[in-house]
């Protein structure tokens, strides 16, 4: 038996190993930039970076949990889906939440549809959505450890809650998506 089930589920992996690698990389790197741009006078442009970043996060759970033309029902629940987001980034006020809540965003969609495929092709996954907020979670635990043996971090629980939410929200989000896309394809088979 091999270790992936598919090459899909295969690519995925290979995606969240790409993003954790990244996002632990620059570790050390985050904060200084942060102090420079501060110092600078330069976070207002990061604003329109950070929206550009959110652009990218709609779409990793627009292309993962759409993959037909949408109907109506999932225009509307991505509508409260990029609201939802929206409703959460306007309470942040500090830069590195919002990256927590961008980053841990996109693994836990790449790990939830990993999860998903894997079980697609039989193997058992039991509760995948659930599965995929615990593995996003002990990754920004590990996230944070990281941080807490580096001498210029600091060990931050409160970033855990802000992973946790981040991958609760995309995982709840493209379960969401996938939801009302099978919903409008029983209407348009007329088995609902």
């Amino acid at each position: 038996m091999t270790l992936f089930a598919s090459r899909r589920e295969r690519r995925l992996w290979l995606w969240v190993l790409v993003v954790m690698v990244a996002i632990y990389a620059t570790l050390g790197l985050a904060q200084r930039l942060a102090e420079t741009l501060e110092e600078r006078g330069l976070l207002d442009f990061t604003v329109g970076l950070f929206l550009l970043c959110m652009l990218l996060v709609g779409l990793t759970i627009l292309t993962q949990g759409l993959r037909v033309r949408p109907g109506g029902a999932e225009v509307a629940v991505f509508i409260g889906v990029a609201t939802a987001y929206l409703l959460v980034l306007t309470r942040m006020t500090i830069p590195t939440e919002r990256s927590h809540l961008i980053e841990y965003s996109i693994v836990g969609v790449l790990i939830h549809e990993a999860l998903t495929e894997r079980r697609s092709q039989g193997r058992r996954v039991p509760l995948p959505p659930m599965l995929a907020v615990l593995a996003t979670v002990a990754l920004g635990a590990l996230d944070e450890g990281i941080q807490w043996l580096l001498p210029n971090r600091v060990f931050d629980p409160v970033d855990i809650l802000f992973n946790t939410l981040a991958g609760t929200m995309a995982v709840a989000g493209s379960v969401a998506l996938t939801w009302a896309r099978r919903w409008t394809m029983l209407r348009r088979l007329g088995l609902k």
